[in-house]
């Protein structure tokens, strides 16, 4: 596997951690919070680009996947976000505005899916926020 592609992938598990963190940060992932980021994948996320994983899925639904992963090994809202952290300081290139806006769109609308947003999920939207003015 190519390492663009193989960053790419990465890129999209990090985005599945960070999205947990958002939906988790409450201390529950609520199945209203789960089906909104199924919906912005599928419209949003499979578009950005053409990587694929090694079953020639799209790579975008990795995301789905590593969330799913993250919610099965009861990851915490606090490591999801320190993964996704790590990893956008490893590789801030992968970072554009329009992949930035996009992410600020999803982890928003995680966060009003279910009873909209409280004070923890405020709390890590800012922080997303503040990661990407750095």
């Amino acid at each position: 596997m190519e390492h663009f592609q193989k960053v790419g992938i990465e890129l999209y598990q990090n985005l599945g951690k960070l999205f947990f963190a958002v939906a988790m940060a409450d201390g529950t992932v609520h199945k209203k919070e789960l089906e909104k980021l199924r919906l912005i994948v599928r419209d949003n996320w499979l578009d950005v680009d053409d990587i694929e994983d090694r079953y020639h899925s799209d790579a975008a639904y990795q995301i789905e996947t590593v969330f799913d992963w993250a919610m099965e090994y009861d990851m915490s809202s606090a490591q999801g976000f320190e993964f996704f952290k790590e990893f956008y300081k490893d590789h801030p290139k992968l970072f554009p505005v329009h992949i930035k806006n996009l992410i600020l769109y999803t982890a928003d609308a995680i966060a009003n899916s279910f009873s909209k947003t409280n004070k923890s999920e405020l709390v890590l939207l800012g922080n997303i926020k503040i990661l990407f003015r750095d």
